[in-house]
């Protein structure tokens, strides 16, 4: 069973996503065991101080580095873990392949960053990876993290059921779109399902769908090279 520890400053960003749809069923099913910590319960002076000014001054606040070590330290007395992710700009930007590596590890850590960073001393002592999910800027890791999550457990095998199988997805295949999909009825306010797809003849089906998904994957190609 696969184990996910995410450390937050704003844990309740996290709760409802990790208790709905699959990724809860992932849990109940005893596929993934989900673990937010909330930084604030590492900081032992009175004020649970866990952001200070930089010391090269400028706007922004800095996430302090004693709660990411008291919290992983704690978490590594207990289990080997084979990657400990931090979502950050600066990191590799997240894909497909990079879901499909990181889902066949047992136990991860994933940092979320918040306010203008975090103290890089934590990177330096702990962090296996950075990880970004594109050129923009969020107001925080969370969202990162839930994305990072969300795509590593409905790896797993026996997460999802036949219908929501992830053999097929867009992208699982390297770069490569999936091809359009129907269903019922064959005809809605004018617009008919393809003809083919209404065949029965699985050769005719399987050329069609690779050749839409050539067309799409061109497409896709074209726009993201032009960013």
């Amino acid at each position: 069973m696969m184990r996910i520890d995410i450390i937050s400053a704003v844990p309740d960003l996290l709760t409802s996503p990790l208790n709905t749809s699959i990724v809860k069923r992932s849990q109940d099913k005893g596929k993934v065991e989900i673990h937010i910590h909330n930084l604030r319960d590492y900081a032992y002076d009175k004020h649970k101080q866990i952001d200070d000014k930089p010391f090269s001054g400028g706007p922004g606040m800095i996430l302090k580095p004693e709660p990411f070590f008291e919290c992983i330290e704690k978490l590594q007395r207990d289990r080997k873990y084979d990657h400990i992710l931090l979502t950050s700009p600066k990191g590799k930007v997240f894909n497909q392949s990079l879901a499909n590596r990181i889902s066949l590890a047992e136990n991860i850590i994933i940092l979320a960053g918040h306010y203008k960073g975090i103290d890089d001393r934590v990177r330096e002592a702990f962090v296996t990876e950075e990880i970004s999910i594109g050129n923009f800027v969020l107001s925080g890791g969370e969202l990162p993290a839930l994305m990072i999550t969300d795509a590593v457990i409905r790896l797993i095998p026996g997460v999802l059921n036949d219908s929501e199988s992830a053999l097929n997805d867009s992208l699982m295949d390297g770069n490569y779109i999936e091809a359009p999909c129907y269903t019922r009825p064959a005809e809605y306010k004018g617009m008919r399902v393809p003809d083919v797809l209404l065949s029965g003849n699985e050769k005719l089906i399987n050329n069609w769908k690779e050749e839409q998904s050539k067309i799409l994957t061109k497409k896709w190609k074209n726009i993201n090279s032009m960013e």
